[in-house]
């Protein structure tokens, strides 16, 4: 059986969602489909920058009862400093924290009451190519059926392993940063404080890895429970297949126990892993008649990881530029897309993947979570800081 629409998501993930509501819309007929039915688990750390809250609430989609989060404490061993923050125009000071089991089906939601079509437990399993051009995908129904689902144009957001994103030919810069992340759910005193906790000497020491730049993390979701977990940042310099997360994680656990009021001997949950592209690693973004958008197309933060708010504003410039080339514009809007996508990130990912590179030096490492748990940073601070201790380590002023 084969389906014509006008567009074909590829996951329903933040990215997708976002893509998809704002292209139904717009009158487009949209299907999403995605593999694994809602609620589905992620290793992430269920935490909202003000800049994701300020997407998400632009979306339409209201968080006032999710657990706030008003900054962050800088944490390295027994350094702490505690950041509210930063105010910027339009953008609301406040974190949330949501357990993205739940946020994404949360962000599915207006998408379907716009019009598009979600196809839960649906896989797409090939592309289909017809004259060279990829005209949507063959998928697999939750009968195990095959239906061919004919598009005018595809977008790929089936997040950071990006199975259908390969088939298209994308791949990631081997030489660009790239992280792996474990985390679990812990029954804590301290569930319903106002900030997560970012340890920024984790990974640094033990196991023989000191080059492997890493953090770990706790966050309050407010309902008995925190988010602990840790997440190691790789380069060329350094491989974060070899780094043992779970004992990382057991350690980190074990670190924080006393001030969360947790017992690091028994998770609620079993741990979560996950592996991501960031910085801008993944190419090609854009084809003639496909988009890559959210960690499909690798456009998380290249030190921390997060990458929700940057998934939300990617899947609407996704469906401008698709809404154009469906108009009068034509199949050449798409060459738009990795163009102004570059214009809003691409410093910050170049800064990133400099700053990840230097990190990976020990003594560099070291000495920018003292700076940062000593007067407070911003994570673009935080890569200046990187890059700068780097220097100062090649003229041999850091032991």
């Amino acid at each position: 059986m084969t389906v014509d629409v006008d567009v074909l998501v590829v996951g329903a993930g933040p990215a997708g969602s976002a893509a998809a509501r704002r292209l139904a819309e717009r009158g487009h007929r949209v299907v999403v489909v995605e593999r694994r039915p809602f609620p589905r688990p992620k290793a992430c750390g269920d935490s909202l920058t003000p800049s994701a809250v300020r997407a998400i609430t632009e979306l339409g989609i209201d968080l006032d009862d999710a657990h706030r989060i008003d900054g962050v404490a800088l944490t390295d061993g027994d350094r702490r400093r505690t950041i509210d923050w930063a105010s910027t125009p339009g953008a609301p000071a406040v974190g949330r924290a949501v357990r993205r089991e739940g946020l994404d089906a949360r962000l599915a939601r207006p998408a379907v009451a716009a019009g598009a079509e979600l196809l839960e437990g649906h896989e797409a399993i090939e592309p289909v190519v017809e004259r060279g051009l990829v005209r949507g995908a063959v998928v697999r129904t939750a009968l195990g059926q095959e239906v061919t689902l004919r598009s005018s144009y595809l977008v790929v957001a089936d997040g950071a392993n990006s199975t259908f994103g390969r088939a298209l030919g994308t791949s990631r810069a081997r030489t660009w940063p790239h992280g792996t992340a474990l985390r679990a759910y812990w029954e804590a005193d301290g569930h319903d404080t106002h900030r997560h906790e970012l340890g920024l000497g984790i990974g640094l020491g033990g196991q023989g890895r000191e080059s492997v730049p890493g953090f770990g993390w706790v966050v309050p979701l407010g309902d008995g429970t925190v988010n602990v977990g840790v997440s190691v940042i790789g380069s060329a310099v350094a491989d974060v297949r070899a780094v043992n997360t779970a004992r990382l994680l057991d350690a980190w656990a074990t670190q924080v126990a006393d001030r969360w009021g947790l017992d690091p001997r028994h998770p609620q949950s079993t741990p979560a892993a996950g592996r991501l592209a960031v910085g801008g690693s993944v190419e090609p973004k854009a084809g003639p008649t496909f988009l890559v958008i959210g960690d499909a197309a690798g456009t998380g933060s290249p030190l921390l990881g997060n990458g929700v708010d940057t998934a939300l504003t990617g899947g609407l410039l996704a469906a401008d530029v698709v809404h154009d080339a469906l108009g009068a514009e034509g199949p050449t809007a798409l060459a738009r897309y990795p163009r102004e996508l570059a214009t809003r990130h691409g410093d910050f990912w170049k800064l990133g993947r400099l700053a990840v590179r230097a990190m990976s030096r020990p003594a560099v490492a070291r000495r920018v979570a003292h700076l940062a748990t000593g007067r407070g940073t911003t994570p673009e601070v935080l890569l200046r800081l990187a890059l700068d201790e780097r220097r100062e380590a090649g003229r041999g002023a850091v032991e």
